[in-house]
């Protein structure tokens, strides 16, 4: 079996040299590190991964716990996740932890063990063990937030404005002319169901429509959707749209004005929140808020990595979001 010592005569350099591009790639200079890569490559060298994380104390994996793997919405963050983790050398173990705050726990368990260089945690709960670490490191600690942003959590977050684009979403209906909108939002406690109803809220208060305005609670899920819907539309007078906190309901939305023979968007407007791969090949089309999943992922690995490596980078980042109106909403009937 090829060492790094082969490498380094095949080569032409030190076996320092081969050891920090294939374990800190960004302290080599690129030709080099190309060529010690393709003689890696044709030599056969394998690394001894045990032996460079009791040198290093690293252990090469950063942990991504998610509430439910079953969602499409964090399928597409991790995406990007795996992405960047791949390109800087690292490898991503992940934990589904149900909404459990047990589940929680024990992955952060896996950081306090050195089974993992940093911790992503893409719900909104800090379990104790990873609170204990960021009490104690401070802003060396490396645990992250992704796409639900609790600013009691006390770490550094990549998110978007989900105030500012649930009030967006909702002028968008206004400026169609509806009057009678239902929100469909998700868990009381979730923070990004309270940024979102602060956006809803806003928008209604400044077109004088506060009073007309509806919220129920979802889960976002397309079931709780579905559920919700029905409810609203089987109330009276009933909303002439719908704004759902998650594609997943807005897609349930969409089968329950099915199931009550609602034509979408002629009687029924539906917005949803998240703009998933397949929202545009719904009947319908679905008009929603569009926030860039893949590149939440990425940046909060990226994020991660910095605060492993020492550099300093911005510790709170707001990414972009965009409506993309299509065939789900238009002026109500009348």
């Amino acid at each position: 079996m090829a060492t790094i010592y082969d490498i380094a005569k095949h080569v032409g350099v030190s076996a320092g040299t081969v050891s920090r591009a294939l374990s800190r790639p960004d302290k080599v200079l690129p030709e080099t590190r190309q060529r010690i890569e393709q003689a890696a490559a044709k030599l056969g060298y394998v690394p001894n991964t045990v032996a460079r994380t009791l040198k290093t104390q690293r252990s090469g994996k950063i942990l991504v716990t998610v509430p439910d793997i079953a969602n499409p919405f964090f399928a597409q963050i991790l995406q990007g996740a795996e992405d960047a983790a791949q390109a800087a050398g690292y490898a991503v173990l992940l934990g589904d932890t149900q909404h459990q705050a047990e589940r929680e726990e024990r992955y952060a368990q896996m950081l306090r063990r050195n089974e993992a260089d940093g911790l992503i945690v893409l719900g909104h709960r800090l379990p104790p063990t990873a609170r204990a670490i960021v009490q104690q490191q401070g802003k060396t600690a490396p645990v992250v937030n992704g796409c639900e942003f609790e600013p009691t959590m006390g770490i550094p977050s990549v998110h978007i404005d989900n105030t500012a684009a649930a009030r967006v979403a909702m002028e968008h209906l206004y400026g169609l002319g509806h009057e009678r909108i239902a929100v469909v939002g998700g868990p009381p406690d979730n923070p990004l169901h309270q940024q979102r109803v602060e956006g809803v809220r806003a928008a209604a208060r400044a077109r004088g429509r506060l009073r007309q305005l509806i919220i129920v609670p979802g889960d976002f899920s397309l079931a709780s959707g579905h559920a919700a819907a029905l409810a609203l539309l089987a109330g009276s007078p009933t909303p002439t749209a719908i704004f759902c906190f998650s594609d997943q309901m807005a897609l349930g939305a969409l089968a329950a004005c099915r199931d009550r023979d609602l034509r979408v968007p002629d009687e029924v407007s539906i917005v949803g929140f998240d703009d998933l791969a397949s929202s545009r090949f719904l009947t319908p089309p679905l008009t929603t808020v569009m926030q860039p999943m893949q590149e939440i992922g990425a940046r909060a690995v990226k994020l991660l990595l910095a605060i492993i490596e020492g550099v300093e980078v911005p510790l709170q980042q707001t990414l972009d979001f965009s409506l993309m109106v299509r065939g789900s909403t238009a002026a109500p009937a009348g």
